[in-house]
This record gives structure tokens, C-alpha cells and sequence, in this order.
């Protein structure tokens, strides 16, 4: 008889289970070796489908094949059980041994999850779903499961092969744990349970999305340094042309081309953890992309992934590189998922190819060699459900990672982001450069970022900010409060002064209040929110640059969006009052290139903001009155003006220690931390002691980590949203056309990259609200929602109340 794991969808082709056994281990044996553990991943690839050697199983698979349109009852057969209790039997049992128990519940674990996310080694009820299932001996399919590890030893490996490769397994896991690291043993181990789970899903994703298009499983080869030596070859062209300019040898061109160097001299150390403070305006993204060029060349990089706090500065810096490396295909935005499968379980999808597979096996993996994405996505790689997150865990070794304008890491995450950032240093053999002209103090916390002290890339940085200074900041938020009203008159005061105004707010509803008070004025008047898509955005920013390029009269309105690496200069920046940092970057937005010599921009008070769902804005908001006030009595204070770098360490240091009890992501419905949860020793475990004292025992493992109640818990945003697609422009309209077809999995994967920039955020009652009105459809069997075309405007983008005219075709 023959086993299948697979049935191809356009020929009726089978993939024996022997096969894709094989190739999944050799797929997860490559990037196992990423960080020396090649045998403990391949351990993972060859046992992941040991439980389709079961005529359960195969009875189940050919029926789903034979009745495609009356399949088999979801959730009637199991198979990933049962390689997580092959090892459990095997190397589990009896007295506690370090080695062999750790390897069987790391391996088993990413096994018995592979199809859904980490099973909870204790969870809150005080029980191991880890346990429970390969103590499992009542189920119809481990009935045969004797009968399943005989066929595995006699098709696959037999025993003595199978004990040499986990003897080799067990020699990695000892390697790996005695590695120098800043972690604890629990964080070396939470992270490699992670990156085994990682290497896993998207093991077996590849191979069987190859398959299924009937491509060779071999892997692609590696063009990484071809291309990066090609690239490198194309910015250096760019970076000379700028020499030809008329303003070559103006001082700060001269210092933005030193810096430069500096970059591309620095990338020749070995890799590590280092900032690189480059002041707004100073040519960051260039310098940051030749230290990555040079870097991976010298040091065997495979990819350079940008993280980046708004999807407006992926677009714009994405954009930007393209055009210097003239290469479409190798640039890869990521903006969201587009599509969430946190609570999906994916057990029985083999048989006919359903829909749910295309969009699981579509490509998203990262695996580009040049990578734009999103704080929000690359924190969800390490701690959010998914498959689709963490699948992407194992791209980020090996790279250089560039956290452009880092200091925007959410307050909650920061001990998670650092442990995070330790384990690529540590491990992964990547290396990372904190990008921003306002550096956090992440190394000020109790879980500390482990950067060295002499870690900035750029030298003699105080006399590089005082060279950099382009504006003077105004304080008027501490001598009187501003409404909307009062707020307007200044604004059209100003525009009286100078040709261009932006207004910086700290909410979408004031914002939409200002610009709706300003519009009977007749002025050329923009409003950027995140209510807009990312296309809508770049629209917007597209027209209010050229106004400005024409120094035609111009007044844009936004929320904090546009501070962040949006390549755009006004004559006049006004901010409400915010953190530092905020405060900052909105002035990175006056006067970019230092053309007219000094520019103002004014710091207000609008009191109308209700800042009670934004702690952090405002906690930041108090801080920097407070450094105000500081600079009225004694102006040599804080390095004598806002913006110095001693002003911004000493806000972070004061913000992080105003939250100091929520850096380790605090759970409010738990009364728990997550790092307590994921990375707590065993014996200090919280539901350690509560299990120890409700059995008077020890539970009998040695790994404590409640993997699926944290990530259950964990959002980067803390109110939940749910990503809708919009339908901007004639594309946007396409895009939720096309996904209501039958795509293959290449179309599919394309058709998702595409609507990442047709997308918007909105929280639940936001939805409810839509949903309520009619505003909502449901695309992929309701895996994607999307809006009609009278709930989004083209002033505004999301309409709650979706009563207004679609008017975006005219664009």
C-alpha cells in the first residue's frame, strides 16, 4: 500500500509520505543551520506527518479527494500527534534527563502544532496541552500508532539511522544552550522552540505549495550576494552623481556624504547590535541601505529587511530603493496580512485544494532579499498566533535588520523587542542598527537591550545635530490652550507669513474637525489619517509635494503618520503637544533641507484632545511640558534646547520608568506579564506554584512556557482591529473583484501583495458599526472582508456613517 500525504489538484498526482517527509526535513535541515541546529529542525520536518502512516488517514484523504464538494467532518482525523509522541515515548520517560526531555518537548511541541500555533506547556487552567496530547492513547488514529512508527522505520529511517540523527539533535541542543548569551537558559530556549516551529511550517508550506505547482522541491539557489554586489555597484553610482549637483559642497551635503562613508567604512565590523543617529534630513535611508549592501557582502548577509513604525514610510522608502536599484521583483513591501489565521486550525486540509490551503501555502515568507515591513509585523513574528507570522522567524537570521525611527516601539513591547533583537545578535547571526535621529534608552530598562556603549555609528554626534539645526521651537503649549476654533485663526494667520503649513494632531477626530473648519477658508487644504489606505495616502502626499515643489499656498492637516521618514518639507510645522520624540520628528518636517535658514515650528496645546485611550501620547505629553518648563527657568538645562540629545535621553529614561511596570507586556485579564509567562524560570513559573499546590507534585517537564495563552493575548495594537480592503481607484476595486474568484496559489500570492496597500485598520466597533450599515462584504469564505464603495471618501478614506458619495474614480 502507499501512503500519501498529498493528492495534487490538476493531475491526481500523489506525494507519498515518505517523500514529503524527506524533503520537508532536508527543507528545515537548510534552515536549522542557520543558527547550529540543523538536526534539531530536521527532527521536526521528518516526524511532522508521521500520523498519515494510518488507514484512518488515508481512508480520509481519498474521500476528501473523491467527494470534493461533501469532505470528510473537519477535525475527524489527527496526524500531527503522533511524531510528538514518538518522541515522547522514546525520550520522555523514567528519571528527568536534561537533554533528551528538553529535545522532545521543543521538537514535539512545534509538531504537535504545526497546523494551529504552540500548544501551552501549562496554561492557566493548570493544565499541559502539550501533555495531553502525546499522553493520548484513546483516539481512534493513535490506536495504530505502533502500527504508524513501524511503517516510519521501515519507509523513512530505520531505528539505528533514527537514533544516530537525535543523538546528533541532543549534541546542537547542548551546543546551542552553552552559547555566551545575554539571555537566561528559559529565553535560549523559548526562542529556539520558536525557531523550530518556524523553520517547520515553512518547511512543509514550501514543499507542499511545490507540489501542488508541480515545481522541483529542491531549494532555489542563493543569489543574495550577486544581487547585493550589483546593487551596491548601482547606489554608489547614485551617491557619486550627487557630487555633480550645484550644492555638492554645501556643509551639510558634505556632511551628509561623511556620514555616508562612515557607514560603508563601519559595515566591515563584525555583526552586532549599533545605532545609527543620523539627524532627520541627513540622508538616513541611503546610508543605512550602503551599510547593509557592504555589510552583507562582507559578511555573507542573506537579506536586508527595513522595519518602519507606518506603512507611509514603507511606501516612500520602498519607492526610493527601487529606483536606485532599478529592480522591481526583489523589493518586497509587507505591509499587513491582509489575511488573519490567529484561530485557525488547519488539521484536515489535505485532499481537494480548498481555498483555505491556497491562501496558506501562498507565498509569505519572507524570503525576498530586500524586505519592507512594519514594526507591528516583525513583533508579531516572535510573539502573535499565526502560522503566517511565525513562519517568517527563520528569514530574519542571517540579514541585516534596519529599525528605521525606532524609538516608536510600542512602550508595552520594549522588553520583548529587546530580548527579540538579543536572540538575532546572539544566534541568528544578524546584525542590527537602531536608525533615528531620537534614540530610546533601550538599554535603561530591566530587560535591557544588550548594545555596547560605544556602539553609534556616527561620530562627533553633538557638533552633527548643532549642524543639522534647521528650525527654533516655539513653546505656546505651556502659555495658553488652543481649541479648534482658536487653532484654525492661527494656522490661516501663519499661512498669511509663509506659503506652507502642517498641523500635526494627536487624534483622527480633531484632525477631521480642524480640516473641516478650514475648509470654507478656500485654502488648498489635505487631511492624512489613517483612515486612509496606504494608496490613498501616497496619492495625497504625491499632490501636496507638488504644491509645494510649485511653492503654491498649501495647509495639510495629519495625525502622527507623516512624522515619521516622510520625505516632505513645510515652511511651518505646528504640533500638538506630544512626546519628545514626536515633537522632534514633526520638526524633521519644517525646513527638511535647510534652505531657509531658520523655520519656526510651534508646540500648542489643543485641549479638545481626549487622550484617555492613548497613554503613552499621553505620559509623553507630561514629560515634554515638563522639559519646557525646565528650559523657561534655567535655558542651559537639558542640553539647552528641546531637541538635544541629552533632552531626548532623559524623556525616555523618565517615560520608560513612568511605565516600568508595563514594559514586560502586561495582561490586564491575566493579572500577568507575558514575559512571566514565556520566559519565567520553572520553578518561579506562576502556574508552577498554582499546579504544585493544587497536586502536592511536580509536573514532569522541564520546559514552563504558555506559548498559545500568551500569543493569544499579545496585540501590538491594544485594541483589537481587523484589516478591511478598500476600494481606492480603479486597482483597489480590481483586487476585491479578483478575490472573490478561484485563484490559483501564485495568483492568490500576488493578489495579497497587491491589497497590502489598499488596506485600513479598524477596531471592532468600527466594524460592528460598518457591518450594521451595510459597509461590509466577505471575500475568500470569509477569511477577507472588504468595504463597499459608499463607506470610504476621498476626503476622509473610512466613512462610519457610509452615506457619502464614492468619488475616488475621478483620481
Amino acid at each position: 500500500m502507499e501512503y500519501v500525504a498529498h493528492v495534487r489538484e490538476s493531475d491526481r498526482k500523489v506525494q507519498s509520505v515518505k517523500t514529503h517527509l524527506l524533503e520537508v526535513r532536508e527543507l528545515a535541515e537548510i534552515y536549522g543551520a542557520k543558527i547550529g541546529v540543523k538536526h534539531i529542525a530536521g527532527l521536526a520536518g521528518v516526524l511532522h506527518d508521521l500520523g498519515k502512516y494510518t488507514t484512518t488517514f488515508q481512508d480520509y484523504i481519498w474521500e476528501a479527494v473523491n467527494n470534493p464538494d461533501s469532505p470528510p467532518k473537519r477535525g475527524s482525523v489527527d496526524h500531527s500527534t503522533a511524531g510528538g509522541k514518538l518522541l515522547y515515548e522514546r525520550y520522555h520517560q523514567g528519571r528527568p534527563s536534561a537533554h533528551p526531555w528538553i529535545l522532545a518537548e521543543v521538537v514535539g511541541n512545534a509538531i504537535l502544532s504545526h497546523h494551529s500555533y504552540l500548544q501551552d506547556f501549562i496554561g492557566p487552567e493548570l493544565e499541559s496541552a502539550y501533555l495531553t496530547r502525546v499522553r493520548d492513547k484513546k483516539s481512534e488514529e493513535l490506536k495504530e500508532f505502533k502500527r504508524t512508527v513501524d511503517l516510519f522505520f521501515a519507509n523513512v529511517m530505520n531505528e539505528s539511522e533514527f537514533q544516530i540523527y537525535v543523538d546528533q539533535a541532543i549534541e546542537e541542543l547542548k551546543s546551542y544552550l552553552l552559547k555566551p548569551s545575554p539571555m537566561s537558559d528559559e529565553g535560549k530556549l523559548l526562542f529556539l522552540t520558536k525557531f523550530v516551529f518556524s523553520a517547520l511550517i515553512d518547511a512543509d508550506r514550501t514543499n507542499t505549495r511545490l507540489f501542488e505547482e508541480n515545481k522541483p522541491s529542491e531549494p532555489e539557489p542563493d543569489r543574495s550576494s550577486e544581487l547585493f554586489a550589483t546593487y551596491y555597484r548601482k547606489m554608489m553610482d547614485k551617491i557619486d552623481s550627487f557630487q555633480a549637483e550645484e550644492d555638492a559642497q554645501s556643509p551639510i551635503n558634505r556632511l551628509r556624504r561623511e556620514m555616508s562613508d562612515r557607514c560603508d567604512e563601519y559595515a566591515k565590523n563584525p555583526s552586532g547590535i549599533y545605532s545609527l543617529s543620523i539627524p532627520t534630513g541627513g540622508g538616513k535611508t541611503l546610508a543605512s541601505l550602503r551599510y547593509a549592501l557592504q555589510h552583507s557582502q562582507a559578511h555573507g548577509k542573506k537579506r536586508i529587511i527595513y522595519v518602519v513604525p507606518y506603512t507611509t514610510i514603507i511606501e516612500q522608502n520602498a519607492a526610493e530603493i527601487r529606483k536606485i536599484l532599478a529592480d522591481e521583483e526583489n523589493v518586497l513591501e509587507h505591509h499587513s496580512n491582509v489575511i488573519e489565521d490567529a484561530n485557525d486550525d488547519d488539521e484536515n486540509q489535505d485532499g481537494a485544494m480548498s481555498l483555505q490551503q491556497k491562501w496558506k501555502l501562498a507565498r509569505d515568507n519572507w524570503d525576498a532579499p530586500i524586505i519592507f515591513t512594519t514594526m507591528v509585523q516583525f513583533l508579531n513574528v516572535f510573539y502573535a498566533k499565526g502560522g503566517r507570522n511565525i513562519r517568517r522567524l527563520h528569514n530574519l537570521t542571517e540579514s541585516v535588520v534596519i529599525f528605521d525611527e525606532v524609538q516608536k516601539v510600542p512602550v508595552p513591547c520594549v522588553s520583548l523587542f529587546n530580548h527579540a533583537l538579543n536572540f538575532l545578535s546572539t544566534y541568528g547571526q544578524s546584525s542590527l542598527i537602531l536608525c533615528t535621529a531620537t534614540q530610546p534608552a533601550l538599554n535603561f530598562v530591566e530587560h535591557k537591550l544588550e548594545i555596547a556603549s560605544d556602539a553609534e555609528i556616527v561620530e562627533h554626534l553633538d557638533d552633527v545635530i548643532e549642524a543639522f539645526k534647521r528650525v527654533e521651537i516655539i513653546d505656546r503649549a505651556t502659555q495658553e490652550a488652543f481649541d479648534t476654533e482658536k487653532l484654525t485663526e492661527f494656522v490661516m494667520a501663519k499661512l498669511g507669513e509663509v506659503q506652507s503649513v502642517l498641523v500635526v494632531l494627536n487624534t483622527r477626530t480633531v484632525v477631521k474637525k480642524l480640516y473641516r473648519q478650514l475648509e470654507p477658508y478656500g485654502v488648498q487644504l489635505y487631511h492624512l489619517s489613517t483612515s486612509m489606505c496606504a494608496a490613498h495616502r501616497k496619492h495625497i502626499l504625491d499632490l501636496v509635494k507638488e504644491l509645494l515643489d510649485r511653492k503654491e499656498k498649501v495647509v495639510c492637516v495629519s495625525t502622527q503618520l507623516i512624522e515619521a521618514g516622510v520625505d516632505i518639507s513645510f515652511d511651518c510645522v505646528v504640533r500638538s503637544l506630544a512626546g519628545l520624540d514626536s515633537i522632534a520628528q514633526a520638526a524633521g518636517r519644517c525646513n527638511r533641507h535647510g534652505k531657509s535658514g531658520i523655520r519656526e515650528v510651534y508646540v500648542v496645546n489643543h485641549e479638545q484632545e481626549n487622550l484617555g485611550h492613548l497613554p503613552e501620547i499621553k505620559k509623553g505629553k507630561e514629560i515634554s511640558r515638563k522639559i519646557l518648563i525646565d528650559l523657561q527657568k534655567n535655558p542651559s538645562s537639558h542640553g539647552g534646547h528641546l531637541l538635544s540629545r541629552q533632552a531626548m535621553e532623559w524623556y525616555f529614561q523618565e517615560l520608560y520608568d513612568k511605565f516600568d511596570t508595563n514594559l514586560n507586556y502586561w495582561i490586564p485579564k491575566l493579572r500577568k506579564n507575558m514575559l512571566d509567562l514565556i520566559m519565567m524560570p520553572r520553578r518561579s513559573h506562576p502556574y508552577f506554584k498554582e499546579y504544585m499546590s493544587r497536586e502536592q507534585e511536580e509536573i514532569p517537564l522541564f520546559l514552563m512556557d504558555s506559548h498559545r495563552t500568551a500569543a493569544e493575548y499579545f496585540q501590538v495594537i491594544e485594541d483589537q482591529t481587523t484589516q478591511v480592503i478598500v476600494p481606492y481607484g480603479e486597482e483597489g476595486r480590481e483586487i476585491i473583484a479578483d478575490l472573490g474568484g478561484d485563484e490559483s496559489i501564485e495568483q492568490l500570492s500576488l493578489l495579497l501583495r497587491k491589497a497590502q496597500q489598499y488596506t485600513v485598520n479598524m477596531f471592532r466597533h468600527e466594524r460592528d458599526q460598518l457591518a450594521r450599515n451595510g459597509g461590509l462584504v466577505s471575500l475568500l469564505d470569509g477569511k477577507i472582508m472588504a468595504i463597499t464603495e459608499s463607506a470610504y471618501t476621498v476626503e476622509y478614506g473610512l466613512d462610519l456613517e457610509n452615506e457619502s458619495p464614492f468619488e475616488l474614480g475621478i483620481y
